[in-house]
């Protein structure tokens, strides 16, 4: 009876939760990278998910003394689209507007916009599905910075599923209130650090095996939960393990960092603004995790009794279901990541 219901609550939660967590990375932005290659003249290079119908992919728009010095050139890499195309502007871009521009309708998708000049300056801007063009600042603002930048940490983390659900493998693991701020906090640190030694260039790890070596993280935990050994290293000190594997998802946050960019001037100011924006998400996930199980713990505790038959009812039926759909989604993440290192 107790393996049948285990698996009566893994076909109750699956078809909720796996749509969301088999694209842990799917909800890519559109990314547009501007650089000055010489006075006035500009590389213009952007990246489409290929979610996007290929008649309606969108393209970049420069003010109107920009002129292109030859037509735009697609072409499809892994998951993406990527297009390129060289412009001569007349007067730069600074103080002027950009934008991106959908031939059809543009499906939600926000679009990050980078502008790199030949000073060494760079701006960053992420425009919402509502938004098409901004203005380029004319010198890097440090609270401008600060905003983006922040945005940019919490964006990256709620889209960062596997992140979040090592996160929430935490919270069954430490339980108690004080237990899971240490461990939080253990988690928090670590990924600072790599982070930082990361993005400034000091310390140089491949993207691909780091990945891979997330999703196995998230596995790990998920085994963990499931065996539920009091005596094991992970439920007797688990502030350990997290920021030992904090210092690995770390790597991760670094890698969509240094694919952003550093702004040369503000560049301690993004970097401080993208790690706060990371915890943000990270607390608001947990606020949210939190609330709900306070929520919905009456309805629980009664779903329990009735089939346990039991006035205490035994939180493993809920714990282990949810282990086991975590572990399984994280796997295929892993077998997905290794199997594109020769992709």
């Amino acid at each position: 009876m107790t393996v049948l219901r285990y698996i009566t609550w893994f076909i109750l939660l699956a078809p909720a939760l796996a749509p969301t967590m088999v694209q842990a990375h799917d909800a890519r932005p559109n990314y547009v990278q501007v650089t000055e290659i010489d006075i006035n003249t500009f590389s213009v290079s952007w990246k489409v998910p290929a979610s996007m119908p290929s008649r309606g992919l969108p393209y970049p728009t420069l003010p109107e003394d920009c002129k292109a010095e030859r037509q735009p050139t697609w072409r499809r890499a892994g998951g993406e689209y990527l297009g390129q195309q060289v412009f001569r502007c007349d007067h730069g871009l600074s103080g002027r507007l950009v934008g991106i521009e959908f031939p059809t309708i543009n499906p939600s998708l926000s679009t990050l916009y980078k502008i790199r000049l030949a000073n060494g300056e760079e701006h960053l801007r992420i425009l919402k599905p509502s938004e098409t063009e901004w203005t380029v600042p004319d010198a890097e603002d440090r609270f401008a910075v600060a905003t983006q930048y922040t945005r940019l940490g919490v964006e990256h983390i709620w889209i960062g599923i596997d992140h979040l659900l090592f996160v929430a493998c935490l919270l069954f693991i430490a339980r108690t209130p004080r237990r899971l701020l240490i461990t939080i906090t253990g988690f928090t640190v670590a990924h600072s650090i790599t982070l930082a030694l990361s993005a400034l260039d000091l310390v140089r790890v491949p993207t691909p095996p780091v990945e891979a070596m997330i999703a196995l993280s998230v596995v790990f935990m998920a085994w963990e939960i499931a065996k539920n050994n009091k005596s094991s290293l992970t439920h007797r000190f688990p502030i350990a393990v997290a920021a030992s594997f904090g210092l690995l998802h770390g790597f991760g946050f670094a890698a969509v960092l240094r694919d952003i960019g550093l702004p040369q001037t503000e560049l301690p100011t993004a970097l401080l603004f993208f790690n706060v924006g990371v915890e943000i998400g990270q607390v608001l996930f947990v606020i949210a995790l939190v609330s709900a199980f306070l929520i919905l713990r009456p309805v629980g505790v009664r779903l329990l009794e009735s089939a346990t038959d039991s006035e205490v009812p035994h939180w493993s039926l809920l714990t282990k279901p949810a282990s086991y759909l975590i572990g399984a989604v994280a796997s295929f993440w892993m077998i997905e990541r290794v199997s594109g290192f020769w992709a």
